[in-house]
């Protein structure tokens, strides 16, 4: 008796599992894009936070270090971790981590809440950024759809900062500096619900 294959269901699943991949880079752009943003659009609002807050010029000066520090610091700790934990679970805790420390940052009141919140935000940044290549490569086999993947991505990560130095500028001048770090906050969410 001959086989009887079921192309349409076979198609089905290809095209589920092909949506499935470029939900997955849309969801790791739009963290990529919240890092991005955030690295640029604090700088165009320093003179703001530092006229709300009464920060001295020396201390203004943590309000971008204490992101980089701990960015810097734990990009590489945290991808060894996706690779022993999960990259999925790694990625998801790093973009609650970031979102939820965005929260902080936008309700702080004084330059110590602001700081801290800021190296918890690297941290989370850091957290979320070292595994989005391994997740690109991964889910992306074919050398071309990695090719438009990572095109895909770069021209999120390049566009970001151009977008964040735009919307600090139309955000302090229109509301307020705590609307730089509230905007991360629906990218966030939308991300996890997606991820």
């Amino acid at each position: 008796m001959p086989r009887v294959t079921n192309l349409p269901a076979d198609d089905e699943t290809r095209l589920a599992g092909d949506r499935k991949r470029w939900i997955a880079l849309f969801v790791v752009c739009l963290a990529m894009l919240m890092n991005v943003l955030d690295a640029s659009i604090v700088n165009v609002a320093l003179p703001s936070i530092q006229h709300s807050l009464r920060i001295s010029q020396g201390n203004l000066t943590w309000v971008i270090n204490a992101y980089l520090i701990t960015f810097g610091g734990f990009l590489l700790l945290a991808g060894r971790v996706g690779d022993l934990v999960g990259r999925k679970r790694v990625f998801l805790a790093g973009i609650g981590i970031f979102t939820a420390a965005s929260v902080v940052c936008g309700l702080a009141g004084s330059e110590i809440v602001l700081i801290l919140a800021r190296f918890v935000q690297g941290f989370g940044g850091a957290v979320s950024s070292s595994v989005i290549i391994a997740i690109i490569v991964t889910e992306f086999p074919q050398p071309a759809e990695r090719a438009k993947a990572m095109s895909a991505y770069i021209f999120v990560a390049v566009g970001g900062g151009a977008i964040g130095l735009l919307a600090g500028g139309i955000l302090t001048q229109a509301i307020s500096w705590h609307w730089i770090f509230f905007i991360n906050v629906p990218i966030g969410v939308i991300a996890l619900l997606l991820g």
